[in-house]
């Protein structure tokens, strides 16, 4: 059961008992990640229950927190449904390049297809944060570029401690 607010005509965010979460559990995973996650092909709500059952049973990370779920218009690519968007927040041992990498994994697990740029989606999983680091590189750009600048991540963002 989801609990629906509206924020304005574009913004609707939804709660569950899942989806705004947060444990008191202890880890011995050493980095904590800060990830967006979106979508909008499918399913997304139900889409959003399996990968936050995924990410509890993986010993690799350690689920820490989830926002809200907001749904929102989509930016870039404009013909396509709304998105729904949330933060998840997970401690984790693997540097930067290798947890982009599990990331990737997870999107193909999910029925991820890269077809162009800010194309419609099953599931983006983006690196928001990586404890304090910044990195630039080509594959990869820590904190997110334009995270602040995004109702996807910044109204999420505002429903978990960072």
């Amino acid at each position: 059961m989801y609990l629906k607010r509206k924020l304005y005509d574009s913004l609707i965010t939804f709660k569950s008992l899942h989806f705004s979460y947060k444990t008191k559990q202890k880890t011995s995973h050493r980095y904590r990640v800060t990830v967006g996650v979106g979508g909008n092909v499918g399913d997304l709500k139900r889409r959003f229950e399996h990968l936050f059952y995924y990410l509890k049973r993986d010993k690799r990370v350690e689920l820490l927190q989830t926002s809200l779920i907001l749904k929102n218009p989509p930016f870039g690519f404009i013909d396509q449904d709304d998105f729904f968007n949330s933060i998840i927040v997970l401690q984790v041992s693997m540097q930067p390049v290798a947890f982009l990498d599990y990331l990737m994994r997870l999107e193909k697990k999910f029925a991820r297809k890269r077809s162009f740029a800010n194309a419609p989606r099953t599931l983006d999983l983006d690196i928001i944060f990586f404890d304090n680091r910044v990195i630039n590189k080509a594959k990869l750009q820590i904190p997110h570029a334009q995270w602040f600048k995004r109702d996807s991540v910044v109204i999420p963002l505002r429903d978990v401690e960072i």
